[in-house]
């Protein structure tokens, strides 16, 4: 195959991708999150929403069922690398939770390992996400830093998830336009009183 031909399919492929992915950008999420380090194993509720242009809040709850239950607040802001419908993102929030806990003991080199700790801290995130199919795929890694409650100052989980479109970006942005005509129509002035204003400030 000619590279001219291949610039073409190419082309055609961006082109194919971007006009989808506007059709596919989504307002609100939900769905599933497995996290995994070198401590546990987590499985996770996951809810997504839009706030503004390209920044979303998640709410995360997830646990390994035994020794650690955690939840996290995150703000993050998307940015597109191909289009709309492929994008990376990057934020942070707070945590709170039951965490297990190891701390070193060097008198006598032994470890002694703690659990029911409830935990504080502070979170970092970033990964890439997909959006085809009325559904949600993203790859993150989500760095832990501890204020409280634990021994490990920084804990790194990856996390896969996977969350369901229930309401398009299509729709929340008609609702946000059609709020913005609305306040524009309410703190509009009325053309007589404006006259009428315009003219009472200059006889004085």
């Amino acid at each position: 195959m000619k590279r001219n031909q291949i610039f073409i399919i190419q082309v055609i492929l961006f082109v194919s991708l971007s006009n989808f992915s506007f059709a596919q950008k989504y307002a609100t999420a939900l769905g599933v999150r497995l996290g995994n380090n070198d401590y546990s194993r987590m499985v996770g509720i996951t809810a997504q929403h839009r706030i503004m242009q390209q920044l979303t809040l998640e709410g995360i709850v997830q646990s390994d069922f035994n020794r650690n239950t955690t939840f996290h607040l995150l703000m993050k802001r998307h940015r597109p690398i191909i289009s709309k419908r492929f994008n990376y993102f990057y934020g942070g929030g707070f945590s709170a939770g039951k965490e297990e806990s190891y701390v070193k003991q060097d008198a006598n080199n032994e470890i002694m390992h703690t659990y029911g700790n409830s935990t504080m801290g502070v979170d970092l995130i970033g990964g890439i996400e997909m959006t085809f199919a009325g559904a949600v795929i993203s790859l993150d890694y989500k760095p832990n830093i501890n204020i409280s409650g634990r021994e490990e100052f920084y804990r790194g989980q990856i996390g896969i998830s996977a969350r369901m479109v229930l309401d398009k970006g299509k729709r929340q942005d008609k609702k946000w336009r059609k709020k913005n005509r609305e306040k524009r129509r309410t703190n509009r002035e009325p053309f007589g009183a404006r006259i009428k204003n315009t003219f009472g400030s200059m006889g004085k």
